[in-house]
């Protein structure tokens, strides 16, 4: 079990606060999605959840001590943190790149062993990855390459993943296998998994639990259904929408409420 949260955190670059004074709590074991329109402080709040950023007041803590004491290669331990469009370096191979995850648990004297080397084939096989596995990351097509980085973070082995825009520069197909991975990752291993998305119908499709951010606060949180209303879509979002059901899964779907070319 992993319990991760923030309490009265002010996080920003600088003088300049991006997110002032939010509460949060990250469930265990869940999806949890962190959504909002750009510059709301959706990643700011993600880099602070892996201590890249330290809050200016306030705290993160993971199972209740302050995150920013603990040792780095014990947070590395216990928390992935998967970038915003992570560069691979120039021809290092699926498995290579995936091997990286197994660094938190290296020791200057600690050789590879063989519980690294399974850690790694696991990650390759839960992602779909093992007949690749000796292929050039850059020659991956997009949906590959992101799961080669997935993989990565799983190697690390985690109980906690956090993503940000795990879907970005990726067609729609490769975002749901991106995102059908994560689920199955979830589902089957039980890694609580936190991300920024853009896309609200996948955020209320695949989270189990929502972050509505809004000018650096949270706007709320809660269940897809209690999250996405019309209200919020208008207050947060500044656009005018019906929400209506999912015809497969009956999870909230933003449709806007008017027609192309028809004047409000």
């Amino acid at each position: 079990m992993s319990r991760l949260e923030t309490r009265k955190a002010v996080i920003g670059y600088g003088d300049k606060p991006i997110v002032r004074g939010v509460d949060v709590d990250v469930p265990d074991g869940k999806i949890t999605a962190i959504v909002g329109p750009n510059g709301c402080g959706k990643s700011t709040l993600l880099r602070a959840l892996i201590r890249l950023l330290t809050p200016s007041e306030g705290t993160v803590a993971l199972d209740g001590q302050d995150i920013h004491r603990m040792p780095t290669r014990e947070v590395a331990r216990r928390v992935g943190l998967l970038p915003q469009s992570p560069i691979a370096p120039a021809g290092i191979t699926v498995k290579e790149l995936v091997a990286r995850g197994r660094t938190p648990h290296q020791k200057v004297l600690r050789p590879w062993s063989s519980s690294d080397e399974t850690a790694v084939m696991s990650a390759l096989h839960s992602t779909n990855l093992t007949d690749i596995q000796d292929e050039v990351v850059d020659q991956l097509s997009g949906g590959q390459r992101q799961r080669a980085w997935i993989a990565m973070t799983l190697a690390q082995d985690t109980p906690l993943m956090l993503l940000d825009e795990p879907t970005t520069y990726l067609d729609i197909a490769h975002q749901y296998e991106v995102l059908e991975l994560l689920h199955r990752l979830n589902e089957r291993q039980g890694r609580t998994i936190v991300m920024v998305v853009h896309d609200l119908h996948q955020a209320a499709r695949y989270a189990h639990h929502v972050i509505a951010m809004h000018d650096g606060v949270v706007a709320a949180s809660g269940t897809a259904e209690e999250v996405f209303t019309e209200d919020l879509v208008s207050r947060v979002f500044n656009f005018d929408a019906r929400v209506v059901p999912d015809p497969v899964t009956g999870t909230p779907i933003i449709v806007p409420s008017h027609r192309p070319g028809v004047t409000r």
